[in-house]
């Protein structure tokens, strides 16, 4: 594996992230340092683009924030999966197994003449 990391595709992040709030409800920094740790330290999500995607993902249902208190006693958002977030990580994750599959697909095609 690459010691080098990589940026997330465009439109997987809203993926990941439901992924990893699925596990359970998190803060911001967290949700970041799993999305590191599960990838193997491939993906590593800056915070400019974290904060943004959790604000959007409040505003269309999918995730719910409440303030609380961190394991070192620091006061943080932590944000947790609704019922249509656990519906949307279901949709999102087979398009994606629908998507990646055709790259696949593509990508393990023989292209003659070229």
């Amino acid at each position: 594996m690459s010691a080098e990391r990589s940026e997330l595709l465009q439109g997987t992040l809203d993926l990941i992230v439901l992924r990893v709030l699925s596990l359970e409800p998190m803060h911001g920094w967290g949700i970041g340092e799993r999305i590191a740790l599960l990838s193997g330290e491939v993906f590593e999500v800056n915070q400019g683009s974290l904060y943004p995607a959790l604000q959007r993902m409040r505003r269309k249902g999918w995730i719910r924030a409440e303030w609380r208190r961190t394991e070192n006693n620091r006061r943080a958002r932590y944000y947790a999966l609704t019922e249509a977030g656990r519906a949307q990580l279901t949709s999102a994750r087979a398009e994606w197994r629908r998507a990646s599959g055709a790259v696949e697909r593509i990508l393990d095609t023989a292209l003659s003449g070229i």
